[in-house]
């Protein structure tokens, strides 16, 4: 779910066809809605519902995009895309932003000419066991048979986390999240290793969760993020803005339920500038003065996807940690809105 290995032949595709158009948001507004790349289905993050309704943490930032350019959240087509598949997907134009656990790396900024423009999840690698393994520690995986996602760097990761402490390990190399859950239920590894949080949301999904243990060990550091190609300042920064629209309400104490009060005016002038009462932030984006107004209200405040998502009170069951915002001893933290 990270990092490409495949670095020559993306930067070829990022390069000629990830030029975006310098008018990414007229186009998004003569086709009617967003295209949105998400995973192949990541509980808890993007997948869709019973009725084939694409719901999760990462699904709402392109919900955001949405309810910002139209003031309907539902104005987003989904597109699946694997850890290979991804990055083609948006320099080609087949999407035109990429929200699905992606890590922000300098070789995706400056290699393969994408823009990350936030940090939605911090994140790091882990491994997932059998409790019948016997094994309390990644340490104690000398001589594993571990399951690994193609088109990602978790295999340098892997490799470099088994070479440092001096072990040996055998790769079972899949494509996507439900082929490496499928392999590892089925013995055909002893671990799976990915990011720390779908470890925990694909865990969710098993029948017998509390027979699986995710390891200490946290082995990379991945702080994941939207993305947008670059060549079009416009777009990642409507994209950029409406996220940090989300985490700048949860500190400032906006929700769904208070928003329309607040947005009578306050005595705040951040929060009447965020929720358009004050000045012309919308206008600067070529946005109404209303779009973050629209984000809080049809999706949420950062905090509130959050927990309704992926939080301690959902199946997936993840503490905010780094997440929490930055008055709370995390790193989520919102530039001014001025």
């Amino acid at each position: 779910m990270r990092k490409s290995i495949l670095l020559g032949t993306l930067a070829v595709v990022g390069l000629g066809g990830g030029a975006a158009s310098a008018a990414t948001l007229d186009d998004v507004r003569a086709a009617g809605q967003i295209k949105c790349g998400v995973s192949t289905g990541l509980a808890g993050f993007s997948a869709p519902d019973a009725n084939g309704v694409w719901q999760g943490f990462d699904v709402s930032v392109c919900r955001a995009l949405g309810a910002a350019i139209f003031a309907d959240p539902s104005k987003v087509q989904f597109v699946s895309t694997t850890g290979q598949t991804r990055f083609t997907a948006l320099a080609s134009g087949e999407v035109d932003v990429l929200a699905r656990n992606t890590t922000w790396t300098l070789s995706r900024d400056a290699d393969l000419k994408f823009t990350f423009v936030g940090v939605n999840y911090y994140d790091g690698q882990g491994f997932i066991v059998k409790k019948d393994l016997g094994v309390a520690s990644a340490r104690e995986l000398d001589g594993a048979t571990v399951c690994i996602q193609t088109g990602t760097t978790t295999e340098l990761n892997l490799a470099d986390f088994f070479r440092v402490n001096n072990m040996t390990y055998e790769p079972v190399p899949i494509e996507t999240n439900a082929e490496a859950l499928q392999q590892y239920l089925a013995g055909a590894c002893d671990a799976y290793t990915t990011d720390a949080s779908g470890l925990a949301a694909s865990r969710a999904t098993f029948a017998d969760p509390e027979n699986h243990i995710i390891l200490p060990e946290i082995i990379s550091k991945e702080p994941l993020g939207p993305l947008v190609r670059q060549g079009d300042d416009e777009w990642a920064d409507i994209v950029r803005w409406s996220l940090n629209a989300m985490i700048a309400a949860e500190e400032y104490g906006i929700t769904s339920a208070n928003v329309d009060e607040l947005a009578k005016g306050t005595t705040n002038p951040e929060i009447n500038r965020l929720l358009g009462t004050e000045g012309n932030l919308g206008a600067m984006l070529r946005l109404d003065p209303a779009w973050a107004r629209n984000i809080i209200t049809m999706v949420g405040n950062y905090g509130e996807v959050f927990n309704s998502t992926i939080g301690e009170a959902t199946p997936i069951g993840l503490a905010r940690g780094l997440n929490a915002q930055w008055t709370q001893g995390g790193l989520q933290y919102s530039p001014p809105f001025r």
